[in-house]
């Protein structure tokens, strides 16, 4: 099974993953690799100081106070590594059950699989189209910490708290 999802009742933007790496599982939260960008990213959009690696508490706070949720598209699934083109037996989260209890009215995929796969197993039951954005892996390594920035800061920028 996947993390839990972080959210709160000011979520009205929800980012999601595919599936949590082998790092993420070492660390048991999201983005846990030390070469991921998606904490340094999340920091710079909303002025906070960078999380330190570990420090899970401060990671949810910069979810929940800007207004922002986070989860995985997928619940379970097969998969080598951390190579998200791998992925088996995809069993999707329960996206109903979320945005009962959350007010997400914008949702943004974290690279090109999580988009595929949120618009294959999660948009027809949401029915929020979703914003594809560009990898904070370290294998994303075209894009700069400027440009996922850019990118990201245009996309959520209307959405953060």
């Amino acid at each position: 099974m996947s993390f839990a999802p972080v959210y709160g009742p000011q979520s009205r933007a929800l980012i999601l993953g595919s599936w949590p790496s082998p790092k993420s599982w070492e660390m048991g939260f999201y983005y846990g690799h030390p070469q991921n960008r998606f904490w340094p990213l999340l920091a710079a959009l909303t002025g906070e100081p960078a999380p330190r690696r570990e420090d899970v508490e401060a990671k949810r706070g910069i979810i929940l106070r800007h207004g922002l949720a986070l989860w995985d598209v997928l619940a379970s699934c097969t998969i080598q590594g951390a190579s998200d083109a791998s992925i088996r037996d995809a069993v999707p989260e329960d996206i109903a059950a979320l945005l009962a209890r959350a007010p997400i009215r914008a949702v943004f995929c974290n690279g090109a699989q999580a988009h595929r796969l949120y618009v294959r197993y999660m948009q027809p039951v949401s029915g929020i189209p979703a914003a594809r954005l560009p990898s904070t892996s370290p294998a994303n390594a075209a894009w700069s910490l400027a440009r996922l920035r850019e990118a990201w800061g245009e996309a959520l920028g209307l959405y953060l708290l």
